[in-house]
């Protein structure tokens, strides 16, 4: 009776292995490879801004809007008082410095007037600064016209006095209330200062009336002056 059992037992396990049913093979599991985080390139270190001490040497020192005469005189520095460079111009021949009178602003002053304690070729170069009109004043002549009524045309005078604080070509263009508009004008200042601009107009009957100076170069600036214009029969 074991005999027969055993047998039946072994037909069992060579039926289970019969060629047809061979298990089939395991599915490989994929192998994910690790990307390799790429190392930041570290920056360079950023140079500190160089500074170096110029004594005034002249007896006032003009320290300027710009590097040049040309530009608006800032303030005057007294001989023997020792400014802190931060720029150059150049050719070398200019200084900015930290402007002592305007704490955290800065002006110009010329290396023939002071004398430089450390290497100043050192110091980055600073382009000139931009140009801009500064004050505009207009005015109206006469500023009130009381005339007949069979007066008329009347000519009205506009003068506008322009400052500026450095060398520039300055445009301009005037524009009235009558819808007058004038062609664009041109000025040249080769250094700062006030320059006169002139204009006329006929007025042909009573109202109020204004004019504009529109500055368009080198900074945009508008000026209105009015003046009214009145008749008795």
């Amino acid at each position: 009776m074991k005999r027969l059992v055993l047998l039946t037992g072994l037909l069992a396990a060579l039926a289970g292995c019969a060629p047809g049913d061979t298990p089939p093979p395991p599915t490989p599991i994929p192998v994910t490879a690790t990307q390799a985080i790429p190392t930041p390139t570290p920056l360079p270190p950023t140079a500190a801004p160089v500074e170096i001490p110029v004594k005034v040497t002249a007896e006032l020192a003009n320290c300027r809007f710009g590097p040049g005469i040309v530009y608006l005189t800032l303030n005057e520095i007294s001989n023997g008082r020792t400014l802190t460079a931060v720029g150059r111009d150049v050719t070398s021949t200019w200084w900015q410095v930290e402007d002592p009178i305007n704490p955290g602003g800065h002006c110009w002053v010329s290396a023939d007037v002071t004398d430089e304690e450390g290497d100043t070729s050192l110091l980055i170069v600073v382009p000139a600064p931009f140009v801009t009109v500064t004050k505009v004043e207009l005015r109206v002549e006469p500023n009130r016209i009381v005339v007949g009524c069979n007066e008329f045309p009347q000519t009205v005078f506009f003068e506008a006095a322009v400052t500026t604080n450095g060398p520039t070509l300055l445009t301009w263009q005037w524009e009235a209330s009558n819808g007058v508009v004038s062609d664009v004008g041109t000025l040249i200042f080769e250094e700062s200062g006030t320059q006169l601009i002139n204009e006329f107009y006929r007025i042909n009957a009573p109202n109020e009336y204004w004019v504009k100076l529109n500055i368009l170069t080198p900074n945009e600036v508008v000026e209105k002056v009015s003046f009214p214009v009145s008749c008795n029969p």
